[in-house]
């Protein structure tokens, strides 16, 4: 049986090689095991060094400094850190996002909204993008935090960050974006995007699972409550015993991202580009997302009369996606294709393809004649 080809780069990537060959040595009893809090003996030093180095790695690709680089479990975290340690506390506070963010805004908002915190949910245009404007004209004296995803994970759509954070940091409100999506395939600069906390994952540039980090502003501070506690690390945001494995293998994945941001994305644009070609032949497909503002990696489909969920049956030999996979536990349509305005059944037609660094083009070929010929055979049956 031939190998599955894998098309859900946007769930998760695999570990680059170079990355599972550096943790590697911060595992062994011959390697740079120790505690990096531990600043008694070599051992703890040794690591904290490798974790600074990290740090240093990760805050390069998005040109922060490394003092702004608090280290969690994942991206799901860091947005709970973000949300709740901005908002909780305040006598009187008001949230503006979009009714298309990641699940851990998602359900960090709806909590936040159960302990009396009043949200204001944005509706993106059927592009899925969330216009400068309408974030403007949702704030109120006491907004406290907007928090917008920079690249949409099930569309690839971008939004205006730039545009959103200028006018945010003028009339002093703080913004957090989660960027999990974005890293290592857009440029990211915190400075010139005017971003106060900003999401990152390890595992979705080819670093490990279970290490992500939250760049927080120090110019001029930003203050956020922490939600673990337990020995002060990180600057007293984040407690518990650095992974110092994970750490050094999410900093070695940002750096190699960071050199090869302008070939991969080249890379993934002809991958998406020939996808694309080899369904031209198939009628009723449609481009669920933006097609002028978006990643080269994510292309959402809907395809007329196929259920996505038979669709995917017939694809033995394809790994690809209805939707996130933090939302894949329901039956239930994507919120997100509902949320640019798509009916219940045109969202069950949809599914996500996310090509990557290791995707080849005759991979490609064979996925596309795949959904041709199982869309085709589908359709006749009805």
């Amino acid at each position: 049986m031939k190998k599955p080809v894998y098309l859900d780069y946007a769930a998760t990537t695999p570990v680059d090689p170079a990355v599972a060959e550096e943790m590697i040595k911060y595992l062994t009893p011959d390697g740079v095991f120790g505690n990096p809090a531990s600043r008694s003996h070599g051992f703890g030093w040794q690591a904290e060094a490798a974790v600074e180095a990290a740090r240093g790695q990760v805050a390069s690709l998005i040109h922060a400094d490394p003092r702004e680089i608090v280290w969690t479990s994942g991206a799901t975290e860091s947005d709970n850190l973000a949300i709740k340690g901005a908002v909780i506390g305040r006598e009187k506070a008001h949230v503006v996002t979009s009714a298309i963010e990641h699940k851990a805004v998602v359900d960090t908002c709806q909590w936040l909204e159960t302990r009396g915190v009043e949200v204001t949910w944005l509706e993106p245009g059927s592009d899925g993008v969330v216009l400068p404007e309408q974030v403007f004209e949702a704030l109120r004296p006491e907004t406290v935090l907007v928090s917008l995803m920079l690249v949409n994970n099930e569309l690839g759509s971008v939004n205006d960050i730039a545009a959103i954070g200028k006018e945010l940091r003028d009339r002093g409100v703080l913004f957090h974006v989660d960027a999990a999506q974005a890293a290592g395939k857009l440029p990211v600069d915190v400075t010139e995007l005017s971003v106060d906390l900003m999401a990152l994952s390890g595992h979705k540039v080819y670093g490990p699972k279970g290490v992500g980090a939250l760049y927080v502003r120090r110019s001029p501070d930003v203050r956020i409550e922490a939600q673990i506690h337990g020995g002060g690390h990180e600057r007293g945001m984040r407690s518990g015993t650095l992974p110092t494995h994970q750490i050094v293998g999410m900093g070695k994945a940002f750096a190699i991202a960071q050199n090869n941001l302008d070939d991969e994305a080249r890379l993934l644009e002809s991958l998406r580009a020939l996808f694309l070609q080899g369904l031209s032949g198939l009628s009723g497909v449609t481009l669920n997302g933006s097609e002028a503002s978006r990643v080269p990696g994510i292309v959402n489909l809907s395809f007329d009369g196929v259920d996505a969920e038979s669709l995917m049956l017939g694809l033995r030999n394809l790994a690809v996606s209805s939707g996130s996979a933090c939302a894949s536990a329901t039956i239930e349509p994507s919120y997100v294709l509902r949320g640019i305005g798509l009916s219940d059944e045109q969202a069950h037609r949809a599914l996500r393809f996310s090509v990557g660094r290791y995707t080849t083009p005759d991979e490609i070929a064979f996925a596309s004649a795949q959904i041709v010929d199982v869309v085709t055979r589908l359709r006749a049956v009805r």
